[in-house]
């Protein structure tokens, strides 16, 4: 009996190594993976600088450096039109703030004056008068722009032209006219006949901004971009377009040739003393035959 439980317990410790073997034998095992990691890492590695050298060569090109403006406009672009102050045009409209940026780039002005300026007339695009004024005063390229009157007020003679000299010109020999704006040019082109139309209630400052856009076109048309300003997109009457149709313009000319032929055999029935004559060919054509 003792020689039973003596051997029990020597059995119970010998089972405990043999569960324990299989961990001893897998640590030698994970020993060659970071060598293998790094070889694997070197391929990525000659990967990124290979394009990092790619972007940096596309960076420098033209295409690249457009695109970063573009980038850092559009960021320009998203902060006003989260503006408050920015005019209803472009709040929450990030096409209508680039653009007004462009512009203000290109003309070399501040963007938020651009903005508060430029009004949409009719679906097009127009800067404010006041505005143009004040880009070519401070593009010191001219002097300062002066008005010219002439006629009496209120009359239809009543006219007004602008007249600036050339920077370099210190001794204002060469003047710079412009056209005259009358009344009578206002009345005639209808500018007067609009409902509540400025022209009406304030016809001096009306002449003063559209002697100052007759000038500005044709001395320096590059500082408004080609635009026109908004008092005179408001002027543009628009009429609706009317199709003619083709066989009542046949028949318009048919009638008028015809008229005309008649008129021709009476004068020339009454040349030749009631005789007949042919219109085409000119022979007299005798009855009796």
């Amino acid at each position: 009996m003792a020689t039973k439980t003596t051997a029990q317990p020597s059995a119970q410790p010998q089972a405990q190594p043999t569960a324990q073997q299989p961990e001893t034998q897998a640590t030698p095992a994970a020993a060659p993976q970071p060598a293998a990691q790094e070889q694997k890492a070197l391929v990525p590695v000659e990967v990124q600088v290979i394009q990092a050298k790619s972007a940096a060569e596309y960076a420098l090109s033209p295409a690249g450096q457009y695109v970063k403006q573009f980038e850092a406009i559009q960021r320009k672009g998203m902060m006003f039109s989260q503006s408050t102050i920015v005019p209803e045009t472009y709040r929450g409209n990030v096409g209508n703030c680039i653009i007004a940026l462009e512009m203000a780039e290109r003309m070399g002005a501040v963007p938020l004056m651009v903005m508060q300026n430029l009004y949409i007339v009719h679906g097009n695009p127009a800067f404010s008068s006041k505005f143009l004024i004040a880009s070519i005063n401070a593009s010191k390229r001219f002097s300062p722009l002066r008005y010219e009157f002439r006629g009496e007020e209120g009359k239809p003679n009543w006219g007004c032209r602008c007249v600036a000299y050339e920077a370099h010109d210190k001794g204002h020999k060469e003047p710079l006219y412009g056209d005259w704006i009358t009344i009578e040019m206002a009345q005639r082109e209808g500018w007067t006949n609009k409902s509540g139309s400025k022209w009406l209630t304030m016809p001096n400052q009306m002449l003063r901004y559209r002697a100052a856009a007759f000038w500005q076109r044709v001395y320096c048309p590059e500082i408004s971009m080609g635009l026109l300003t908004a008092e005179e997109a408001e002027d543009i009457q628009y009429t609706d377009y009317v199709e003619i149709q083709s066989s009542k313009m046949a028949d318009d000319a048919r009638r008028k040739s015809e008229d005309a032929k008649k008129k021709a055999e009476a004068a020339i029935a009454a040349a030749s003393g009631g005789q007949v004559v042919d219109t085409e060919t000119g022979e007299i054509i005798n009855p009796n035959k």
